[in-house]
């Protein structure tokens, strides 16, 4: 696991290609850069302020759901590790996006994680040992606000911590 910094200029902010296990728990912010990951996003900043503990944040990759015939990995490595480059830099992004917006920076320790795997397999796994895992939903109108997207369901019926789901703010 990466060591978690203070967070200063996100851009700037290492991002490790491995799960955040095995640190202090902490508050762990799954984030694929939509809206709703977004609000997660800062209200774990928020969560993690009030406890006092370090924020994991993790964007998970498949680049490929339904596997690769035997040999084409090799083939795809390289288009595989822009993948992983790209979305590294989208979590700096949504990091630098969501410090803009809020009242107060946040200035607790944090870890940006971009892991290949099954979205959530491996969310669920991350989960073992954190304080909290804040997920967002997708943010539908009407009646599919109802209803929760297949992280979020999934992370709330299996996750090992408690799951924070934030839905989409009010609409204004």
């Amino acid at each position: 696991m990466s060591s978690t910094e203070k967070i200063a200029a996100p851009e700037s902010l290492p991002v490790s290609g491995e799960v955040p296990v095995g640190g202090p728990p902490g508050v762990l912010a799954a984030c694929d850069g939509s809206d709703g990951s977004l609000w997660a996003l800062d209200r774990a900043m928020s969560e993690a302020e009030l406890f006092g503990l370090p924020l994991y944040v993790l964007a998970v990759v498949n680049p490929s759901p339904t596997g690769y015939p035997p040999g084409m990995i090799e083939l795809v490595q390289e288009s595989i590790e822009r993948l992983s480059a790209s979305m590294a830099d989208g979590l700096r992004r949504a990091v630098a996006t969501v410090q803009t917006t809020r009242g107060r920076p946040f200035q607790g320790a944090i870890a940006l994680h971009v892991v290949l795997g099954n979205v959530i397999e491996v969310l669920l796994r991350c989960t073992r040992g954190q304080h909290t895992l804040v997920v967002g939903t997708r943010g539908n109108g009407g009646f599919s606000r109802l209803l929760l997207g297949s992280v979020s369901t999934a992370a709330v019926h299996h996750a090992a911590c408690p799951v924070l789901v934030v839905p989409a703010p009010p609409a204004v």
